[in-house]
């Protein structure tokens, strides 16, 4: 369903998922009429960018609390001065870059984050787009037999999964970004293969390659090779939309339908990011 907008301004960037939306100050308090219509746009398109934001760290998080409770993120320190936003920071010199590989945030744990906000405070002038896919596609996009059989999976998830890779922990000079990674390893929930979305009442898939190790009731050599054709199914082009950052501009997305991917092609230069996390629900 198309929705028609008073307020702001909505403009796809890819037909499957994702839109840039203008005409409104995110560093100035919202009418309830135009973060209603901020918030039909991400159900709708499930990742929403705003360009030309100057946002504190508060304002930051007076936007994304009109979204519901801001969560934790459980494997890095907050800014100073904000406990509910981190930075994420490639240096330069750093090859590796922070949650480089398709994933939804936190579905370690018992009640994953229900969305993410990434605010850009310094890119490259060239590369370090991110990547997002539609997961209500990609589970429309099933055989029925598929679906039938995933409605019965529940999917095992890690922390410990792909960690170097996700929170750059060993970097070429030594340095630690995150907390314990010890912690890391104790991090593991179960989940429902195929969720229904709380407010849109869809079913979407929920696993990522980042995450899901598994499914309950199957060893790991019977799991793989279904867990194999579902993290490529997920990502094809159809479902995606590949977005170039500025600087001062502010993405929402939705972990409850919706992967992610930050593409690592900016060796040499710098990219700062201010991350907060928005608390979730028990997938159903």
């Amino acid at each position: 369903m198309v929705h028609s907008y008073q307020h702001i301004s909505v403009e796809p960037i890819a037909p499957a998922i994702g839109a840039e939306v203008t005409g409104v100050d995110l560093s100035q308090p919202l009418t309830d009429e135009v973060f209603g219509e901020i918030h039909q746009a991400f159900l709708d398109h499930i990742a929403l960018f705003f360009r030309d934001q100057s946002l504190t760290p508060d304002q930051q998080v007076a936007f994304a609390a009109r979204f519901g409770p801001i969560g934790r993120y459980p494997f890095a320190e907050p800014v100073d001065g904000n406990p509910d936003v981190i930075a994420i920071i490639k240096e330069a010199h750093q090859t590796s870059n922070f949650g480089g590989i398709w994933h939804t945030d936190t579905t370690y744990l018992e009640e994953p984050s229900m969305g993410s906000m990434l605010y850009a405070r310094q890119v490259p002038a060239v590369g370090g787009d991110t990547m997002w896919s539609n997961m209500y596609a990609a589970y429309d996009a099933l055989s029925d037999g598929m679906k039938e059989l995933l409605s019965r999976l529940r999917g095992i998830n890690s922390a410990a999964k792909n960690k170097d890779t996700l929170r750059m922990d060993h970097l070429e000079d030594g340095a630690m970004t995150g907390k314990d990674a010890e912690k890391m390893d104790v991090k593991m929930a179960s989940h429902p293969v195929v969720r229904t979305h709380p407010e849109t009442g869809r079913k979407s898939l929920f696993i990522s390659e980042a995450h899901t190790i598994g499914f309950e009731g199957m060893t790991e050599a019977e799991s793989r090779p279904i867990l194999d054709f579902l993290f490529v199914h997920a990502i094809n082009e159809e479902f995606t939309c590949r977005f170039r950052w500025s600087t001062n501009t502010l993405a929402v997305w939705d972990n409850r339908c919706g992967l992610h991917y930050p593409l690592n092609d900016y060796h040499g230069h710098r990219r700062e990011m201010h991350r907060i996390t928005l608390q979730g629900d028990i997938p159903v």
